[in-house]
């Protein structure tokens, strides 16, 4: 005869520092679990009572005391008859570990503190925690159950920890980050774990986002041969049940739902704007501000925003100057009115004269024509200017739009087009905008296909285009693949094809920009090598191309 073990896989959006808050989510998910679902286990992310990633909050002497009175109050509150297992940080002895608690009957039945560490630079867990030694089993109906958290399930070692206890399921606590081809990955690596160990895995994620962050969810199943049994929707919080059959030879996994996997721009667009809306929203701003130029770039951020946020917390400012082509007013103010935001004109032409006529009599004497990058940099200062005055006054946070492409080769301008405070394109190359745009459009139309087929342009001079300056995007996004995102050297990029002057001068414009992208805004990260935490170059060094 089958024993019988109902589980609930709780993917939710635990805040960072928010512990009252997270313990009141647990405790919520929990009665939900045990009367609505007749769970037997609940299975929490990883770090759920202080969120991911606290990074240096982990080293607040007042951390300890909190997490012990969260978990002081889950003893008292939880379920009793229901096995709840939960992510905390604790220190013991000067040293800090990444832990499950096994909650049942009002106590802390066991402890699994976490052996195995990712060594990807968004995580930083060699910095705080310290690693366990020692695997835990927990027993739920007579079925022995390994316990493990983020990391360890991707490690045989671990794998084989728990056919070594003979375990007859593995339990998995996580708080994995999210880029594009992660969930594949993930279900690759837990099918090939569940048919090494011959027994089933379960997979709880995180889902939200935490400054530059992204959390898919991605909660899921694999069946004892590798087999994908259950997927939980990806962006969304859910408490996903599953009833698992074990029989002497081999375990059943019921009552679950494989939800379909997103196309590669319906997932980026979902991550992007849940990352929009959790930083407004989590950061107390009233809405966001943007400058529309009629150009694709923040016709994306546009559309991104108002569906992360709705309209009604959108604000779109077009400041057009001597350069800005009739079309690109007319498709900024036609996108604005079929989405619906506030939309204002500002003309920039009177501010950007009066710094000219200031500067004049300095420039005077320079050897430099008289509209040279200063004098388009000044128009792009007036509209950042603009921008963050209307931010001060209303409380809308600054949304810069600027992407990959251009961030990586500086094509921006400091405290300019660069102001603001979160850039929802930081990690999106030039060609993946078009798609997006693309598919934004698919959804319904509120991208004129003029802003989508038209040349892009700064309209910073007359009858500029991006490709004046830049090699086709297409070339360039390649390029910036090879280099910023595998890493290769440039002479492994010419033997690849590309043309050796193309390829030497658009890696020494990555280069010399760092300090620009040091000074840029925060944005969510959706590659596996974003600009920020993951690549981190020194801005001063004799470092040359050709070495």
């Amino acid at each position: 005869m089958a024993t019988v073990l109902r589980t609930v896989l709780a993917q939710l959006n635990m805040r960072v520092g928010d512990i009252n808050g997270n313990v009141e989510r647990i405790l919520d998910a929990s009665v939900e679990a045990a009367h609505e679902h007749e769970a037997d286990l609940i299975v929490f992310p990883e770090l759920s009572l202080c969120g991911y990633n606290a990074q240096d909050l982990l080293l607040r002497d007042s951390m300890q005391l909190r997490i012990e009175n969260a978990l002081d109050r889950l003893c008292t509150a939880l379920p009793h008859k229901l096995h709840v297992l939960v992510g905390y940080p604790w220190t013991d002895n000067d040293h800090r570990y990444n832990c499950c608690a096994h909650f049942h009957q009002g106590k802390i039945q066991g402890v699994y503190k976490k052996q195995f560490f990712p060594t990807d630079p968004t995580s930083f867990a060699q910095r705080y925690f310290t690693p366990g030694t020692e695997p835990l089993c927990i027993e739920i109906n007579n079925i022995k159950i390994a316990v493990g958290i983020g990391k360890d399930v991707w490690q045989t070692a671990f794998i084989e920890q728990a056919s070594t206890a003979d375990a007859k399921m593995i339990v998995s606590l996580n708080a994995s980050t999210f880029h594009r081809n992660k969930q594949a990955e993930r279900e690759q690596m837990l099918s090939e774990n569940a048919r090494l160990a011959k027994i089933p895995i379960l997979y709880t994620s995180q889902v939200g986002a935490q400054d530059d962050l992204i959390f898919d969810g991605g909660s899921c199943a694999m069946d004892a041969q590798g087999n994908l049994r259950q997927r939980a929707p990806a962006f969304a919080e859910q408490l996903c049940p599953l009833e698992l059959q074990f029989t002497r030879s081999d375990c059943y996994i019921e009552r679950s739902i494989i939800t379909p996997l997103l196309s590669d721009e319906a997932r980026i667009y979902q991550a992007l704007m849940m990352s929009l809306k959790n930083y407004t929203e989590h950061n107390g701003f009233k809405g966001v501000l943007l400058g529309l130029s009629g150009g694709i770039d923040s016709a994306l951020v546009l559309a991104i925003a108002a569906d992360a946020l709705g309209p009604d917390k959108v604000q779109a400012v077009m400041m057009p100057y001597h350069y800005t082509a009739q079309i690109s007013k007319d498709d900024a103010a036609e996108q604005a009115r079929t989405m619906g935001v506030d939309y204002k004109t500002i003309d920039i032409a009177p501010m950007v004269e009066a710094f000219v006529h200031s500067l004049n009599p300095l420039f005077a004497n320079m050897p430099v024509s008289s509209h040279d990058t200063t004098e388009q940099n000044l128009q792009a200062r007036c509209r950042g200017n603009i921008l963050m005055a209307l931010s001060n006054k209303n409380g809308y946070l600054v949304l810069p739009t600027s992407n990959k492409s251009e961030t990586a080769v500086g094509y921006s301008t400091l405290y300019g087009d660069m102001a603001g405070g979160f850039a929802p394109l930081k990690d999106v190359s030039k060609s993946m905008v078009y798609r997006l745009a693309r598919y934004r459009n698919t959804l319904g139309r509120v991208i004129p296909e003029r802003v989508i087929s038209r040349p892009p342009s700064a309209e910073l001079a007359p009858d500029q285009k991006d490709e004046d300056s830049l090699p086709p995007y297409d070339i360039l996004d390649e390029l910036l693949r090879l280099y910023v995102e595998e890493d290769l050297s440039a002479q492994a990029i010419i033997q690849r094809g590309f043309d050796q002057e193309t390829v030497m001068r658009v890696l020494r414009l990555v280069d010399v920009n760092e300090y620009k992208r040091r000074q840029a805004a925060l944005g969510p990260r959706i590659s596996k090598r974003s600009f920020g935490n993951d690549r981190r170059y020194p801005i001063t060094n004799l470092w040359t191309l050709g070495q």
